[in-house]
């Protein structure tokens, strides 16, 4: 639940609908290949936390089977992937709020938002899942309403907003790719990151009972369930209204609900997509507290961030997270239309580089087992390590991509060699001041 809740957020509930708007139909199919690699980056998790279960998931695994430089880097990507996340977050939940209250700043909202969260967050990691569950079954349950509901609407060829509910609204407004094959190859990067935080099933694997036996079922289980919410949602979408009814600034969702001419309808769905935003923001901070007070027990991050109260709660990280989220509040208070796209853009490097470190330890522990260093786990990487190559190869087209899109995107693509700078800088500092003894000079050598 924790990984459904953390997936099914601002990338689907709000960021459908602008690129709907952009791309047309053809965002199903760019929704279908970004679930396929999904679906392989899970496999690869999975082999690597049967292969050892711990909190510090994919930061862990990248130390062990890359270096320890790998872990670190990883460890601040990821970081960074849930600071601009929540970023999104804060200003969805803002955009979310103009629809009742019009003439409220939006960096007002975005305030109000973080400092409820965070508050959630230091209580106890109790709190946190329980209160992460019933935002994962509200969301959980609005999309297989929707689903019930919107597939009732196109077989009935119900009226919706004055068009006619009906597969001809997929193809009939200029075809699958109404703004051609680039534009619809442009919106890969919105998507991936649409998908980010299903590893977090990876990082709770280190807190649950018996992982052999429920990890992979959950993990079978998020991305069938995934696929099934975003595809299925999205195909939906534009059977029920044609693309360019659709807009940015209003989820899709909410956009469907409000042409059925109902109007409590469409605040019933924008209160759930508000729940949505707010629980995949939840999701952030328990993450990014645990990534963090891994790297600070390493000596890789500030010391404070590996703090723990007497609740078990890594308060140090998850307040070092929301300071951050603060960048969030000042972007929607100086840019609040382009604060979510270029929140999004920066978020996806993140997510990249993380799901491509999964991969890359996948194999890395494949190539161990098959030297006889290492047991492999009966859960495997399904095609490896064909299906994990493929994967990277994608996944660099989808960086390469961000250089010819958008300004938000462009924005990030050149932020890149900002970010591999300070991390290089971080790491020789951090290397510069660890100890050396015997495996510390071992380790030394190997990276």
């Amino acid at each position: 639940m924790i990984a459904i809740g953390g997936a099914i957020g601002v990338g689907l509930f709000l960021g459908a609908g602008g690129r709907l708007a952009t791309a047309g139909p053809s965002l199903v199919l760019s929704y279908a290949v970004c679930g396929l690699a999904a679906f392989f980056v899970m496999r690869a998790l999975g082999e690597l936390v049967l292969h050892r279960p711990v909190s510090g998931s994919f930061v862990e695994y990248a130390r062990e089977f890359i270096g320890p430089w790998a872990g670190f880097t990883s460890g601040w990507l990821y970081w960074l992937n849930w600071a601009m996340t929540g970023i999104a977050e804060i200003t969805a939940v803002a955009i979310y709020m103009h629809k009742w209250f019009p003439d409220m700043p939006q960096w007002i909202t975005a305030l109000v938002a973080l400092v409820v969260l965070v508050a959630i967050n230091m209580l106890s990691v109790k709190l946190f899942g329980e209160l992460e569950f019933w935002f994962s079954v509200i969301k959980v349950t609005a999309i297989v309403v929707f689903l019930v509901v919107g597939t009732g609407l196109v077989i009935g060829n119900a009226d919706v907003g004055g068009t006619t509910a009906s597969v001809s609204n997929t193809l009939g407004h200029g075809g699958l790719f109404p703004a051609g094959f680039g534009i619809a190859l442009m919106t890969l990067q919105a998507v991936i990151f649409a998908y980010s935080a299903i590893e977090l099933v990876g990082i709770a694997a280190g807190e649950t009972k018996n992982p052999e036996k429920i990890m992979p079922r959950a993990i079978n289980g998020v991305v069938y369930r995934i696929a099934i919410f975003y595809v299925g949602s999205v195909l939906l979408l534009t059977m029920l209204l044609p693309w360019d009814h659709f807009t940015g600034t209003e989820s899709p969702f909410v956009t469907v609900f409000s042409a059925l001419g109902i109007p409590v309808v469409g605040d019933i769905m924008n209160a759930v997509v508000l729940t949505a935003a707010l629980s995949s923001c939840n999701s952030g901070l328990y993450s990014t507290g645990r990534i963090l007070r891994s790297l600070a027990q390493k000596g890789e991050a500030p010391a404070i961030t590996g703090k723990m109260n007497s609740r078990h709660v890594p308060y140090g990280g998850i307040l070092f997270t929301g300071v951050a989220y603060l960048f969030g509040v000042v972007l929607n208070y100086t840019v609040p239309k382009e604060a979510f796209d270029i929140a999004i853009a920066v978020a996806s490097l993140g997510v990249v580089s993380t799901w491509a470190t999964l991969i890359i330890c996948q194999l890395r522990l494949r190539k161990k087992a098959l030297a006889g260093e290492l047991e492999r786990p009966s859960y495997r990487m399904p095609g490896a390590p064909y299906t994990s190559y493929g994967t990277l190869a994608f996944l660099a087209l989808v960086i390469g991509q961000m250089a010819f899109a958008g300004t938000p995107e462009k924005i990030a693509f050149w932020s890149i060699p900002v970010v591999a700078l300070v991390l290089f800088v971080g790491w020789r500092f951090v290397k510069s001041r660890q100890p050396v003894g015997p495996a510390q000079e071992q380790l030394a050598s190997v990276d």
